[in-house]
């Protein structure tokens, strides 16, 4: 079986690759420009899936099975992958740990006024006289359900919060004591003391959080933003932090990336930008590619029990 990396992997991972899967023949490439040469031919592709169009889809005549390396998938050719019937997996829950431990660590970077510490330090200024708040017995209110979401309020039961899930259908899920449906969310987020967004860009969720929900919000309310940029506004954040609506706003993803170096999140003293990298993590590669081993050995066994299978109707 050929298969094909656009996505530009480790050596390490490689030599891992032909060493468990000696039967099969490997084309690692650096991008998709290079990988187009070998389209035509492979049955199998990885890829980061920004580098997808209906194009390159088209080119590959024999493509039966894409492994985005990813957890988002947004950016697909749902379309023409559809038509194409091609099987879709993605990498779905690699970043439940470095993501959750982002969502903590800027909590308390914003309740033990961390920027403050940090600046007195530099200036070596020996004050006792910072106003610090702990994040223990608060709130949460997590948009998203999924495996990052059951992560975060895993570890949010260890500082003993309350955690409250949003997702469509408001099924129960592990780790939360409540669960609602997108509908229901107005009426519990005056209860949130923090409010997590991990939402995936869909039609669904784009522009899903508004300005009338932060006017619901408590007035000491801080919202996280790692899932998408488009789940939200960026003049709706910024109208609720002039506005004295929440507290505070921590964003990791944007409507537009990078952030304009004019933009004024960036002068925000109550905002928290940080460049789309919650989800970094040294680990990446081996976790994107255990599920991607774990799929190609049910993949050639013709188990259709594969891991992370995206609907590509429903474009996630």
């Amino acid at each position: 079986m050929k298969i094909l990396a656009s996505a530009e992997l480790p050596q390490e991972n490689q030599v891992h690759l032909n060493k468990i899967f000696p039967d099969d023949d490997f084309i690692f490439c650096n991008n998709m420009e290079e990988a187009e040469d070998y389209l035509a031919d492979v049955e199998v592709l990885i890829t980061y899936g920004t580098d997808l169009t209906e194009a390159v889809i088209q080119k590959a005549f024999k493509l039966k099975w894409i492994m985005v390396i990813a957890a988002g998938v947004d950016q697909l050719p749902f379309e023409e992958l559809n038509k194409r019937g091609i099987l879709v997996t993605s990498a779905k829950g690699i970043h439940k740990a470095p993501m959750s431990e982002y969502v903590f660590f800027v909590l308390m970077l914003v309740y033990r006024k961390g920027k403050v510490l940090i600046e007195n330090e530099k200036n070596r200024v020996w004050t006792r006289d910072i106003h610090m708040e702990e994040i223990t017995n608060k709130t949460m209110l997590i948009a998203g359900t999924g495996i990052l979401g059951r992560e975060i309020a895993k570890i949010a039961k260890a500082f003993q919060m309350r955690t409250i899930g949003v997702s469509r259908s408001g099924r129960q899920v592990e780790y939360f004591d409540t669960n609602i449906t997108f509908k229901e969310m107005d009426t519990y987020l005056h209860e949130a003391d923090f409010v997590v967004s991990i939402l995936p860009s869909t039609p669904e969720t784009k522009g899903f959080f508004q300005y009338k929900h932060f006017e619901l919000m408590p007035k000491h309310a801080v919202f996280v933003n790692i899932g998408r940029g488009d789940a939200v506004s960026g003049e709706d954040v910024l109208k609720a932090i002039h506005e004295e609506e929440i507290s505070h706003a921590v964003l990791d993803v944007f409507e537009q990336e990078p952030l304009p170096e004019n933009h004024p999140f960036w002068e925000e003293k109550n905002i928290t930008v940080t460049t789309h990298l919650s989800g970094v993590s040294p680990h990446y590669f081996d976790r994107a590619l255990d599920i991607f081993s774990e799929n190609l050995k049910k993949y050639k066994s013709k188990n259709n029990d594969m891991i992370n299978i995206v609907d590509v109707k429903q474009g996630y």
